[in-house]
């Protein structure tokens, strides 16, 4: 991230990869991180190492698989997909996500009353 583009909350970023996989089915890795810059207007730029960090911890508690494929562009890459798990996982966050973004809005209008 440079310049005047937004940070990622820690966390946001596995959720903004969980949701895109289930909006747009399988992607590779520079798909996923695309497609969040894209919807984001361009406000968040996502670097390579980010997004597979992300990539590797949903792996690990197992809500994205992984399977070998050919790219658009006929080169090898990886295709994540969303599991049952990282769907349920996901609802759960953005219910949560929700939440917070709520109480944190409120928080704010009454402290400029204030």
């Amino acid at each position: 991230m440079t310049g005047d583009k937004s940070e990622i909350l820690q966390g946001t970023l596995d959720l903004m990869v969980l949701k895109t996989l289930e909006a747009m089915g399988p992607l590779h890795g520079y798909g996923i991180a695309r497609r969040i810059e894209q919807i984001s207007e361009e406000a968040l730029q996502i670097n390579q190492g980010t997004i597979y960090a992300s990539l590797v911890r949903l792996i690990q508690k197992r809500w994205i698989s992984g399977t070998w494929g050919t790219s658009d562009n006929n080169r090898k890459a990886k295709f994540y997909s969303i599991t049952k798990a990282g769907r349920k996982q996901l609802h759960t966050e953005a219910q949560n996500w929700e939440r917070i973004s709520t109480v944190i809005g409120r928080v704010l209008r009454i402290a400029e009353r204030g």
